[in-house]
């Protein structure tokens, strides 16, 4: 399987405990102890309410050649579409909360492939999910500008999907443009308001709901003006 190399994030603090659920530390709530007087309530799990909620994402890879030790990290999505049945593992993820999004994702799903750290960032076309999380090998490898050295085989800390091309899109959605209509979405309400490209910029991988990934779709019958 070809390995996607991308942009990496950065990584939590090495000290700082691993998130457990989908969202980051500053989203997650405080829980006490409740008062024994109180009928207890189930609580929903944050990964349980991601799964039901989302099942579309949007995936950043990097379109033009970088080198980082010695190791070429562009992967567009022509370099996808060129691979054997025109799919890949997304590796390299090194950011917990992009990584626990990998892992709720399912077969079928669909992705916008989009085009990071390049003169003009933005949608170039959409991938669907092929093979849900499994263990992303570039930890252990030394020679891998990925490589973890805390992570361990018997309790590896990352992990990838594979995805596979299914469409360019109509017209490249730039960058400039989302952000023109996230803007004007905030004020009005919009499809955009929350897109996690403006919220969770940081993030290589993020998640989409229905109305958003429906409301970039429409766009590519649309003019850029």
């Amino acid at each position: 399987m070809a390995r996607i190399k991308r942009k990496r994030e950065n990584s939590p603090p090495k000290k700082s405990k691993e998130p457990a659920s989908l969202v980051g530390p500053e989203e997650e709530q405080s829980q006490g102890k409740s008062d024994s007087k109180r009928v207890k309530k189930k609580a929903v799990k944050p990964s349980e309410q991601t799964q039901q909620e989302y099942a579309h994402w949007l995936m950043k890879s990097e379109p033009e050649s970088r080198i980082e030790k010695g190791v070429e990290m562009k992967f567009g999505i022509e370099d996808l579409k060129g691979q054997p049945d025109q799919r890949a593992c997304w590796d390299g993820v090194r950011n917990y909360q992009a990584r626990n999004f990998m892992k709720s994702m399912k077969i079928g799903q669909e992705a916008f492939f989009y085009h990071s750290n390049c003169k003009e960032p933005g949608i170039a076309g959409i991938v669907k999910i092929v093979k849900e999380a499994y263990v992303d090998h570039t930890q252990f490898d030394k020679t891998n500008p990925h490589y973890d050295a805390s992570s361990s085989k018997e309790k590896p800390r990352w992990f990838m999907v594979d995805v596979q091309f299914v469409r360019m899109m109509k017209r490249y959605i730039p960058l400039s443009e989302l952000k023109q209509l996230h803007q004007k979405h905030k004020g009005s309400g919009g499809a955009l308001k929350n897109i996690g490209l403006f919220t969770r910029a940081r993030l290589s991988v993020q998640p989409l709901t229905q109305e958003e990934f429906d409301y970039i779709l429409s766009l590519e019958d649309q003019k850029n003006s």
